[in-house]
């Protein structure tokens, strides 16, 4: 997607999936922490529903609306995590897992892949043997 849109710009636009139907409308953006580019929508997926997370790359806006290629019931069933919080980096990769995308370099690390496996959570003290 362009990077030099302005993401307020993309709220209250249309979205709609790879083959043309409308998923609903972007509620909110989320930007990238180290770079501040747009990396997620947060859309509006009807009137009772919830907001369903979408990658912004490899979207593009397309006669005024965002076009997402996924197929509709992929964006229905990203994880939920709410709207109006911060994304944890977690979340991020779920959310790559998820839409089968490649984690940008500088992207969230996945803490079971890294040598330190106590990463974010407290680590228990040893046992005498």
């Amino acid at each position: 997607m362009q990077t030099d849109i302005d993401p307020r710009s993309l709220i209250g636009r249309k979205v709609f999936d790879r083959d043309g139907n409308k998923i609903g409308t972007v509620d909110e953006v989320y930007l990238d922490d180290a770079t501040g580019t747009p990396e997620w929508a947060a859309v509006r997926t009807g009137l009772f529903s919830r907001d369903a997370f979408v990658p912004l790359e490899p979207s593009e806006l397309v006669n005024d609306a965002l076009r997402v290629p996924f197929a509709r019931a992929l964006i229905k069933d990203a994880p939920d995590f709410g709207v109006g919080r911060h994304l944890s980096p977690e979340q991020e990769l779920q959310l790559y897992h998820h839409y089968g995308l490649d984690i940008p370099r500088g992207g969230p690390v996945d803490p079971a892949l890294s040598p330190d496996r106590d990463f974010g959570r407290l680590a228990a003290p040893e046992e005498d043997a």
